[in-house]
């Protein structure tokens, strides 16, 4: 993955937030509304958790009762961050190393104000815009190697009666960097001119 290309440049500025006291069937439905894979738990302005589908999964497995559970007792904590000016491969690597599919991105300040939520979907579709620029390019240098070598190919074509490689005349014997073809012999400048 580009050590250029920056978190900021793929994270999604919208998220939805929700307080830890609201029930976990409420907050399914703002999901659904909102067709979302998780939303982010806060206290105040303050990230304290992230509820996600698998959280909700885990929870129906388990025949929790969603009515009368609150995101506080069901929400996957801490939340782990990450500046928005770091490279996106630094997030990737950290994703996979926690296994989560979310992460929260911060201003970088001290503040840690809340940029947004960088989703496992955001490195996956910029690796893959990352991945097709790059074939591209590589198409690019290869027509352009190709159109090279036509080109010293037509440049370096002999006429018909030469060759260009080392020999050894037919007729006299001696070492040459030029042959000729005479008469069907293969023959030094020399010989040729006889």
């Amino acid at each position: 993955m580009e050590r250029d290309v920056s978190i900021r440049d793929v994270t999604a500025r919208e998220f939805v937030g929700v307080s830890e006291s609201d029930s976990v069937h409420s907050t399914v439905q703002l999901m659904h509304e909102e067709d979302v894979g998780s939303v982010l738990v806060l206290r105040g302005s303050t990230p304290v958790g992230i509820m996600t589908e698998r959280d909700v999964l885990e929870m129906v497995a388990t025949g929790t009762d969603p009515e009368s559970t609150s995101v506080g007792e069901l929400m996957s904590q801490p939340v782990i961050t990450m500046a928005a000016s770091r490279p996106l491969a630094d997030a990737a690597e950290t994703m996979s190393r926690e296994e989560i599919r979310n992460l929260v991105v911060t201003d970088g300040t001290d503040a840690e104000d809340i940029v947004g939520v960088l989703t496992e979907r955001d490195v996956i579709e910029a690796a893959s815009t990352l991945q097709a620029s790059r074939s591209l390019d590589t198409e690019a240098t290869i027509e352009g190697v190709a159109t090279a070598a036509t080109a010293v190919e037509s440049e370096a074509t002999l006429p018909e009666d030469e060759y260009g490689s080392q020999g050894v005349c037919e007729l006299c014997g001696a070492l040459t960097d030029s042959l000729h073809d005479s008469n069907g012999q293969l023959v030094c400048s020399d010989c040729r001119q006889v």
